[in-house]
């Protein structure tokens, strides 16, 4: 008679264990420098600008409102006994915040006594301490106190300003407040250029990342051979991606310039044009220039990695296909571009955002003129041109809010196809 033994599988332990717990504590422990990195180089930034984007302040509103002063002495000291006065200029350059509970504090120098105080100021030796109250915005006084020089002031004289007062005094500034409005979002929604330069944006953007991905897969095919002097050519395609874009930015402009441009004379000269043409100058032509430039500049990344991508295909492939009958078209449609669309999906996506933020190209070409005005444009023109610092930022927040909605669908749609 046989026994059936029933063995029980142990069961694995519960709950974390203390050699665990530990690894956790270390692996935080380790990390933790990093995390703070990535909060102070990008969270903090960008919590800046959504803080300052629901802020009504301009530029000047950066300063901290703050009591001046400008001290100097009336009269001149030419012997002991002399009488001269100090005078204080007073003032609050804001035209808007009130400073509230002023006041001043300032040390003769030595051989000058003072004779007589204002009735807010107090005299303590050679220290003079004043309660001047609370400053409307805009407000500007002057307060003068005389003095007698001394032999000890003649035989070492000093200004006033060697002997700097200290001002004081409470004030509010909209940038700490707790009070937050949608002003900022409503003129940059409301303007009838929005719409128009989110087109413009959205243009530049996609003309020249797809642009910069044809002709630089272009270069690629055509340098994917070996040759004599292969080296030097692949080298030359990297030189509008090197060179200072101020340096290539004015030659362009100088190239195609309507006056002495050397593009309009020699197309001129051809019969293709009666008149120069102002490549730079004249709308839509402005901004399908500046594209070209994008595409002719930035090409040169999209050749690098889409050149080591097809060095490392397999040229088997290329041979059986070529066995097969396939013609060249034939081999490059089924067989190079499925094992591109890796790569070409990730530079799809650092040149669509890189481009969505590019300022320098378009502001070294034409300023923004032209109907070349872009989101990032728009920033610098609200921020620094017209000093409005809440609408620049709001622009920001609307080009984040962009490229936001842009990575999400890519990453959802696009790139599970291509296992990023």
């Amino acid at each position: 008679m046989s026994e059936s033994i029933n063995t029980v599988k142990p069961e694995p332990p519960k709950g974390v264990g203390p050699l665990q717990k530990r690894e956790t504590r270390l692996a935080w422990g380790l990390l933790s420098p990093t995390l703070i990195s990535v909060a102070l180089v990008v969270l903090l930034p960008l919590l800046s600008i959504f803080w300052i984007s629901a802020k009504p302040i301009e530029l000047a509103d950066l300063r901290p409102v703050e009591p001046n002063v400008y001290e100097r002495f009336r009269g001149k000291a030419k012997a002991a006994g002399d009488e001269i006065k100090i005078e204080y200029r007073l003032t609050n350059r804001s035209k808007e915040k009130v400073i509230e509970s002023v006041t001043l504090r300032d040390v003769l120098p030595e051989g000058l006594t003072a004779q007589s105080v204002p009735e807010n100021c107090t005299l303590n030796g050679r220290e003079i301490f004043c309660e001047l109250g609370d400053w409307e915005p805009g407000y500007k006084e002057r307060m003068q106190i005389p003095v007698v020089v001394e032999e000890a002031y003649i035989a070492n004289p000093v200004g006033m300003r060697d002997y700097p007062a200290e001002m004081a005094g409470i004030s509010s500034s909209d940038l700490f407040n707790a009070s937050f409005t949608f002003d900022n979002f409503t003129k940059v929604f409301d303007s009838d250029e929005f719409v128009e330069v989110l087109w413009v944006t959205i243009f530049y953007t996609v003309f020249g990342t797809i642009g910069a991905l044809v002709v630089g897969m272009m270069a690629a095919l055509l340098l994917n051979k070996t040759f004599k002097g292969q080296g030097f050519i692949r080298g030359l395609m990297l030189f509008p991606y090197v060179a200072p874009v101020i340096a290539v930015a004015f030659t362009w402009v100088t190239l195609f310039d309507p006056f002495s441009g050397s593009a309009n004379a020699l197309l001129i000269q051809m019969g293709a044009i009666t008149e120069p043409i102002n490549f730079f100058g004249e709308k839509p032509l402005a901004l399908i220039s500046v594209t070209v430039f994008e595409i002719w500049r930035y090409f040169p990344l999209s050749f690098l990695f889409i050149l080591a991508r097809m060095q490392s295909i397999d040229a088997d492939m290329y041979e059986a296909a070529r066995m097969d009958g396939a013609s060249p078209f034939q081999q490059f449609w089924y067989l190079s571009i499925p094992q591109l669309l890796g790569i070409l999906s990730v530079l799809f996506l650092l040149r669509f955002i890189w481009t969505f933020n590019k300022f320098d190209d378009i502001f070294l070409l034409t300023g923004g003129n032209a109907g070349t005005r872009t989101l990032t444009v728009n920033v610098y023109e609200q921020a620094f041109a017209l000093s409005n610092i809440g609408a620049g930022a709001a622009v920001a927040v609307v080009i984040f809010v962009c490229l936001l909605i842009f990575s999400f669908f890519f990453f959802r749609y696009v790139s599970r196809e291509e296992g990023l």
